[in-house]
């Protein structure tokens, strides 16, 4: 039985990051649904949530009103959620471009504030964007040209972790993305993503439904939308680069947050979870996000039925081996990295190491009903 458990951990340890995607791929290629991108300009609002964001909301107002779109269909609404600094001064002094600045109080959090924004905005399109979210000079245009497809619900661009000088980072957070965009790009082809960045989404107004101030919007809208029958597609061509943060405290902190909202959002939606919704969009769901999330109790089960066969042959011996290097290697990269040994592949195993126990910090908040609505903004 012990070794039953151990190979059966070990293979859902593969198809969560292995056979999903090659599955999700050959379906693909067997039975592609294709996507009809044109160059369309409708009219889009670009709404930017920020707490305290004196450093960077300048900079992000201006990449937007720098975008190569249309000035006269492109609208910018600012929410400061009960910023304290000098964000509102700083939005306020872009008025006379036609930036427009909301102020939500008390502070309510992101998903209060974008609902909100969503109010006064008049765009068919709208676009959220962070705070700090820098886009390539034609994100908008790439971002809306899948609107032409009319089955086409909301579209989430590309995010790139970048040095202060722009250029990518090669380390294992960049890595994982590389690895997300690549699912999600497999995942369009057979109709729609489930994961999204929320720093580089579109969606089209009338299909915006307000959430809940727990929820996770760039979780929970996505799935509405396919709840709706449309289609969340990934657009490789719009382009959003945004600073990694600067500790593996903060990207832990950052993480466990994420999981959390993320296994409420599982839990609020979880009808489309069942087949009656959308079948194909219900094994997406199970296999990208559910057993991803749940990933942290196969590293368990499979170390700890391994360590009970090592009296079974050298085969389990290797195998308990690797993986407590895996595990040593992820604890001491940092340390390894101080002293000039850099790798893509250390820094890989150290973040995945780091999502999978934040996963498993925030299964524990949920089981014990824990819920964040507000916390700090990340900081690059």
């Amino acid at each position: 039985m012990i070794e039953v458990i151990f190979i059966f951990s070990l293979f859902m340890l593969f198809y969560i990051y292995a056979g999903y995607p090659l599955v999700a791929g050959v379906y693909g290629f067997v039975a592609p649904r294709p996507l009809c991108n044109g160059l369309v300009f409708p009219t889009v609002s670009v709404l930017i949530s920020a707490y305290n964001e004196e450093d960077v909301i300048a900079a992000t107002i201006e990449n937007k009103l720098g975008q190569d779109y249309p000035h006269n269909k492109l609208e910018i609404i600012v929410v400061s959620d009960g910023s304290d600094d000098r964000t509102d001064k700083i939005v306020e002094a872009f008025a006379v471009r036609g930036v427009k600045l909301l102020r939500q109080d008390p502070r309510a959090g992101k998903t209060s504030a974008l609902n909100l924004a969503v109010t006064h905005a008049s765009g068919e399109i709208i676009v959220f964007s962070d705070a700090n979210s820098i886009y390539a000079p034609d994100a908008l245009r790439h971002l809306t040209a899948n609107f032409a497809d009319p089955s086409v619900g909301y579209v989430t661009g590309s995010m790139i972790f970048a040095n202060p000088d722009g250029t990518p980072i090669g380390d294992g957070c960049s890595s994982y993305m590389k690895y997300e965009n690549t699912l999600r790009t497999i995942e369009t082809r057979i109709g729609s993503v489930v994961g999204v960045d929320g720093g580089i989404d579109a969606v089209r107004k009338k299909l915006y439904h307000p959430m809940r101030g727990d929820q996770l919007p760039d979780f929970v809208l996505p799935l509405k939308i396919v709840e709706q029958g449309y289609r969340v597609v990934y657009e490789p061509n719009a382009i959003l680069r945004e600073l990694s943060l600067k500790s593996g405290q903060d990207e832990y902190r950052m993480r466990v947050r994420v999981s959390l909202r993320s296994f409420w959002a599982l839990f609020d939606m979880r009808h489309l979870l069942g087949p009656k919704v959308n079948l194909l969009f219900a094994w997406q769901l199970w296999s990208h996000k559910l057993l991803r999330y749940l990933c942290f109790v196969f590293l368990v089960s499979a170390y700890t039925t391994n360590m009970l066969l090592l009296g079974k042959g050298t085969g389990y011996v290797i195998l308990f081996l690797i993986q407590n290097a895996g595990y040593l290697l992820a604890f001491f990269t940092p340390y390894l990295e101080r002293i000039g040994k850099k790798s893509w592949l250390f820094s890989l195993a150290r973040y995945f190491f780091l999502i999978n126990l934040a996963a498993a910090h925030a299964f524990c908040k949920f089981m014990v009903g824990k819920k964040q609505v507000i916390w700090t903004p990340r900081k690059g």
